[in-house]
């Protein structure tokens, strides 16, 4: 919500991102921009392949991505969080010891996940049961299961199949409502968000310096006032 976001009726994208990639488009010489939907366990893939020329979609930085992608400078800092519902009574991760998370399959919320719950002593991380594709991972004290979509994470918290789910803060915003909150003083991971392209391509330089730009005249600030 409010990062790129597409208006089925009119084919319309609209949000932060979107507003980002047309003043980069313009600054680098473009008259058009095509957007194209992209999922978490597809945009990878559509980059490599050339079906796209470049990943505008709350694209995290991380070294593991740097290996096949060139990232502009992060133009969004962000957190990963967990969210639960209020009828759960969890309040801290304590509270989550042989529960149930669940993360967005493709997304770094997994691994970044089990990172944390080992860096805090909450688990030994060995797991004892792995399922296919991790899709479903026994740990000693936790559970995690991963889902195909955003919506069917948050339909799992909703129907108690997961307790508490692992995100961005970005888009858990999507998914919040009065029923649900966050576990406090839990953050999984600190990220930044930036403009991913195929590595070593003519896009990589030119990208990276309008972005640092747009950071150096405040575009992004303004844009991100308008759509936070």
């Amino acid at each position: 919500m409010g990062f790129g976001n597409l208006n089925e009726q009119t084919g319309n994208y609209y949000g932060l991102e979107i507003d980002i990639v047309h003043d980069l488009a313009e600054r680098l010489g473009y008259q058009d921009v095509e957007f194209v939907t992209v999922l978490p366990e597809n945009r990878k893939e559509m980059l490599l392949d050339g079906e796209i020329d470049l990943i505008a979609a709350c694209y995290s930085i991380a070294d593991t991505r740097k290996e096949n992608f060139d990232f502009s400078p992060a133009y969004y800092d962000d957190k990963v969080i967990a969210v639960v519902q209020n009828t759960s009574m969890i309040t801290t991760v304590e509270d989550m010891k042989g529960r149930t998370f669940g993360t967005m399959a493709g997304a770094n919320a997994a691994p970044l996940l089990s990172i944390k719950l080992f860096d805090i002593g909450f688990t030994n991380g060995e797991a004892s049961y792995l399922g296919a594709d991790n899709s479903d991972v026994q740990f000693d004290t936790w559970h995690l299961l991963q889902f195909p979509s955003y919506q069917e994470l948050s339909d799992a918290l909703e129907e108690g199949v997961v307790d508490a789910m692992v995100l961005d803060g970005a888009i858990a915003k999507t998914y919040m409502d009065d029923k649900r909150t966050y576990i406090e003083d839990f953050v999984v991971a600190e990220q930044s968000f930036g403009i991913a392209t195929q590595k070593g391509s003519a896009l990589s330089e030119p990208v990276a310096n309008a972005i640092q730009d747009m950071l150096d005249d405040r575009t992004i600030a303004e844009l991100t006032d308008k759509w936070d």
